[in-house]
């Protein structure tokens, strides 16, 4: 039941539409990257909680002659690769075609409000993408939607509630991105300055801590990889069974998978489950995104699992030193002509290994911080569940915002403080 008065509206009666501006590809146009300028790809909307804050690329003066720069407060929808995913500039960024910029009309549309009301026409909008070779959102396309739109004032009320669970997601990441910082500042304290516990007594020969030596990763870990079960057998897909693929590689921890397999789709594939704190590399990327399964799962071929065949080879140290060798790993098949990284080539890596005592005390002091990331990531999954329950019947209008307490939850404060 409708609760307060709505209007069908397009984008365009309640603020300005247009394209970003970019005429080259990164890839095709070197000269126009790394400079000061952040240039947001749609991997980086879709990987943003609510605010755009992070970016994988810079465009330089060059660059930015080519474009336009968006200022904070600009909503960024994505119409290419990625359809339909939505998050809100807090920088000054470029960003190319594949993105469209809104901005809303003061006193007229809330920019908070229109990303939660766009994120519940998600689906609709990637219905209507779907094309015979790519799909894509064409900027017509999106203008003839209308959406459900309150009047200004319950717009703010509804982002203002709805933001207070957004806030304590970034608030949670920010935790995330310290520990993250902490764990790996104490690693390279340790393993690439030498300055561990005890590192005053010991002597050094050829360069090298005494007891410190030099193995082939493949000394060290088994590898595997997985498979994808057919896709034109829909009996291989929806099951229970979690079925990781690379791009979904982007945290400390994997918690969940976007796509579930079936036992009899993990029978007629070569995937495989790996139990939990697996550390997993993707080989078919520009740089190797690594994560640690929370759950036991199975993965695509392009994913390459580490297994220790010492004991004292903890998940956190696996985890750790896999991270700290990802460029060189990609230089290193770079150098053998290779594209893509292989077990092959993995196995044959160069890696300075401390003493296993040492390893044995890092873990003992990283295990207390991964456990920490981990149970706010959770926390995080809870928190968004919450926030898309109510987000779907408020912009529905189902549920009134005047029959909710504004005041954020003191249980959930509580929780997360």
């Amino acid at each position: 039941m409708q609760q307060y008065d709505t209007q069908f509206k397009k984008l365009t009666d309640i603020g300005t539409i247009s394209r970003g501006k970019s005429k080259h590809r990164p890839r095709n146009a070197p000269e126009l990257y790394g400079g000061l300028y952040p240039f947001v790809q749609t991997g980086d909307v879709k990987h943003a909680n609510f605010y755009i804050t992070h970016y994988t690329q810079t465009y330089n003066e060059k660059g930015l002659a080519q474009s336009k720069l968006w200022q904070p407060g600009t909503l960024c929808i994505t119409i290419a690769a990625n359809i339909a995913d939505t998050a809100i500039l807090k920088i000054p960024a470029c960003f190319p075609d594949s993105i469209i910029g809104f901005l809303p009309r003061e006193n007229e549309s809330d920019v908070r409000f229109v990303k939660y009301c766009l994120d519940t026409y998600k689906n609709e909008m990637q219905s209507i993408s779907l094309g015979t070779t790519q799909d894509n959102l064409s900027q017509e396309k999106l203008l003839s939607l209308r959406f459900r739109i309150p009047s200004f004032k319950h717009q703010q009320k509804i982002a203002g509630f709805l933001t207070a669970y957004d806030d304590l997601i970034e608030n949670n990441q920010k935790r995330i991105e310290l520990l993250e910082k902490i764990v790996e500042e104490i690693y390279n304290e340790w393993f690439v300055h030498f300055r561990y516990p005890g590192y005053e007594k010991d002597k050094i020969n050829k360069g090298l801590p005494e007891g410190w030596r030099i193995f082939k990763l493949g000394d060290l870990y088994k590898t595997s990889s997985g498979g994808t079960p057919f896709r034109e057998v829909e009996s291989n897909y929806g099951g229970d069974v979690c079925w990781l693929k690379t791009g979904e590689l982007k945290s400390t921890f994997v918690l969940d998978t976007e796509e579930k397999i079936t036992q009899q789709g993990l029978e007629n594939s070569s995937a495989k489950v790996y139990p939990k704190h697996t550390v997993i590399i993707a080989m078919y990327c520009a740089m190797p995104d690594i994560s640690i399964l929370a759950v036991e799962s199975a993965t695509n071929q392009a994913c390459c699992a580490f297994f220790p065949k010492m004991d004292f080879l903890h998940y956190t140290y696996n985890y750790m030193v896999i991270k700290a060798a990802q460029k060189h790993l990609i230089n290193f098949a770079h150098g053998a002509a290779q594209q893509n990284l292989s077990q092959a080539l993995i196995k044959i890596f160069p890696l300075l290994t401390p003493r296993k005592e040492l390893i044995a005390a890092f873990s003992e002091k990283a295990e207390p911080i991964f456990l920490e990331i981990e149970k706010l990531m959770q926390a995080n999954i809870g928190l968004q569940n919450i926030r898309n329950k109510l987000l779907s019947r408020l912009i529905s209008g189902e549920l009134s915002i005047e029959h909710l307490d504004i005041r954020f939850p003191p249980s959930m404060l509580e929780e997360n403080s």
